[in-house]
């Protein structure tokens, strides 16, 4: 997923609570599930921000060589400016990108 181009808010929303509810008719069970896809972008983009930095990193014993690297302030901004991974979850899951399935529905059809 291209967290890069999503359209997701980068200030505080209010949403539509049917709306949210809508897929599951149940709020709780919605946000969960929100929930859960957040803290996988979150994982995603923490990996992807640690990878690019380590390109930037040097490996000294020594602290008196410390510099700014501005290619290193740049990639950090950027994602600075990222919307939230909550607010992504959100656009998400109003646009049905997020497959969800429920085990107990699953067992009780077998």
């Amino acid at each position: 997923m291209d967290y890069k181009n999503t359209d997701a808010a980068l200030t505080t929303v209010t949403y539509d609570k049917v709306r949210i509810e809508e897929p599951t008719e149940n709020i709780y069970q919605s946000i969960a599930i929100m929930a859960k896809r957040a803290s996988q972008i979150s994982e995603d983009l923490k990996r992807e921000l640690v990878d690019k930095l380590e390109e930037f990193a040097t490996h000294n014993d020594s602290l008196e060589e410390v510099f700014e690297n501005k290619e290193q302030i740049e990639v950090s901004r950027f994602y600075e400016k990222l919307p939230k991974s909550t607010a992504i979850a959100v656009q998400e899951w109003l646009e049905d990108k997020i497959y969800y399935r429920d085990p107990k529905e699953a067992d009780s059809n077998e």
